[in-house]
């Protein structure tokens, strides 16, 4: 059986962004959500058990959603209001009900990338 991680990487202080409030959503064919899973990063930038796994984690579209704003705020990092990035929203496909599809977030309070990680 397959399943899903994450991992944030606060690319602008160099650490593993601890605390950030994540929330995954899976999308039906018509575009409406519904929330899977809400989690919060441990220490190391991960959660500490996958966000989807066993009969849970099937073919379909997702969103994972990162409370970025609120993580940098946290950390004393001084933003104009609005937030230049406040949630990332990161749509993906899961295909494969037998891998292991990890998606990473490097983030800044500016800046994001992602990729499908291992």
């Amino acid at each position: 059986m397959g399943y899903l991680t994450t991992h944030i990487l606060d690319t602008t202080h160099g650490l593993a962004a601890a605390g950030v409030a994540i929330t995954l959503f899976q999308l039906a064919d018509d575009g409406t959500r519904s929330v899977v899973q809400r989690a919060l990063s441990n220490d190391d930038g991960r959660c500490d058990a996958p966000l989807i796994e066993g009969d849970s984690f099937q073919v379909g579209r997702y969103e994972l959603e990162f409370a970025i704003g609120d993580y940098f705020a946290k950390q004393g990092v001084e933003m104009p209001e609005p937030r230049f990035l406040d949630v990332v929203v990161l749509r993906f496909g899961i295909a494969d009900e037998a891998s292991h599809y990890h998606v990473p977030l490097l983030v800044t309070p500016y800046s994001y990338s992602t990729y499908r990680g291992s």
